[in-house]
């Protein structure tokens, strides 16, 4: 088996982006408008910030991307995400972010691009640890095959 190249992500960009993910999941929980958008363009911006940078990461994409509110825009995020996660050849990333843009396509209604995100997820999954992750995406694919 190939060996996975990964680059880590920033431990300073990593503490901020989840302390940010924890702030939105906050202020969404307590549907405080203006708490969301302030966390949600500071997560933004730092995710600019170190946009095409030794420092950028299909992380910081990815979590960007799950905070987006119009899942148009949320696929275009997960599309970034998954650029960036193909070019650092990190398969966590790129089943994750496959099997996400999966299940916006299904709420889209659009099976046949869930099913295309799925297979490509499953080829990433099967050099990954995460077997929950790995049983969702053959769920998922299974579930949307039967249709």
């Amino acid at each position: 088996m190939l060996k996975e190249v990964f680059k880590m992500i920033d431990t300073k960009i990593y503490k901020a982006v989840y302390s940010l993910a924890e702030k939105l999941m906050a202020a969404a929980n307590k549907d405080d408008r203006k708490a969301f958008d302030k966390h949600y363009a500071e997560l933004k911006a730092l995710c600019i910030e170190h946009e095409n940078t030794k420092k950028d990461h299909p992380e910081q994409w990815e979590t960007l991307a799950e905070f987006e509110e119009e899942i148009e825009d949320a696929l275009l995020g997960y599309q970034k995400a998954l650029g960036k996660a193909v070019a650092i050849n990190s398969n966590d990333h790129m089943s994750s972010i496959g099997y996400s843009m999966a299940t916006l396509y299904v709420e889209l209604g659009q099976t046949d691009d869930a099913i295309k995100c799925l297979q490509e997820a499953k080829s990433s999954a099967v050099k990954i640890e995460d077997k929950d992750l790995r049983a969702e995406i053959d769920q998922l694919l299974k579930d949307l095959s039967a249709r």
